[in-house]
């Protein structure tokens, strides 16, 4: 269980991030629910976990603004006196073909995607590293490993995700903290619901176990990584894929 420990799921206002905070606040943790345009969707995820006798608050703030994520983990540590608990989960995609893609396109995806994790990271290494404990938990992709045409940027930023926490597993384990990222394939929310039909069954073809995943399945594996279950693991990426990357 994760009673009492604090956790920040950036991302959280709908999809993955809203079921994976629900799921660490159902075990137990305090959840900040970190939101950038979405405040309704965050409000009513906090209340709802309320509603069920668990703790939550939501935080604005664009990932992508090193000085705001800064001030994020200040506001975070004043208030609870720790973090004991990072999910990486803000993302978005501007998918085209490469020769069609244009740089304000491919800028914003590395923005959020990448620099956004590593912004986070940087500014709550110190408190973790002051505790001497922590779980980071990063969102990456099966885009990041195997690629995937007209997802350049998409791919780009995830693959950048996992070498990013592999490089934090190894600068941050000597002092109890874990770094670990954990892998989507496709996965049934806002995002994909976008695709045309013809397009979700050529996916599925690519899929051992023929379906699309649920936000649920990746929410269980970060649950387990934040969990005592995950204490030995670091440095490692857990495909959530239905057998996309074997």
């Amino acid at each position: 269980m994760l009673t009492d420990k604090i956790a920040l799921v950036t991302g959280a206002g709908r999809g993955i991030g809203a079921e994976i905070a629900r799921t660490l606040a159902d075990k137990g943790a305090t959840v900040i629910l970190n939101y950038n345009g979405s405040k309704d969707r965050a409000q009513a995820l906090a209340d709802e976990i309320a509603k069920k006798g668990q703790k939550a608050a939501i935080y604005q703030c664009n990932v992508s603004d090193f000085e705001a994520c800064g001030e994020m983990m200040k506001a975070i540590v004043k208030e609870y006196g720790r973090l004991d608990i990072l999910v990486n989960n803000a993302g978005i995609t501007r998918d085209n073909l490469i020769m069609k893609m244009k740089e304000e396109d491919f800028d914003a995806v590395l923005n959020i995607n990448l620099k956004g994790t590593f912004n986070t990271i940087r500014h709550i290494s110190r408190q973790m590293l002051k505790q001497r404990s922590g779980k980071i938990i990063n969102i990456s992709s099966v885009s990041g490993i195997l690629g995937n045409a007209g997802q350049a940027n998409y791919a780009a930023s995830k693959a950048g995700v996992i070498g990013l926490t592999k490089t934090m597993a190894r600068e941050l384990a000597s002092r109890g903290i874990t770094c670990n990222a954990v892998a989507p394939g496709f996965v049934d929310t806002e995002m994909t619901k976008v695709l045309s039909h013809s397009v979700k069954e050529a996916a599925c073809a690519q899929i051992p176990l023929g379906r699309f995943g649920q936000a649920k399945d990746i929410a269980a594996m970060v649950a387990f990584l934040a969990d005592e279950g995950g204490d030995y693991i670091t440095g490692q990426v857990i495909s959530v894929d239905g057998g996309m990357n074997i």
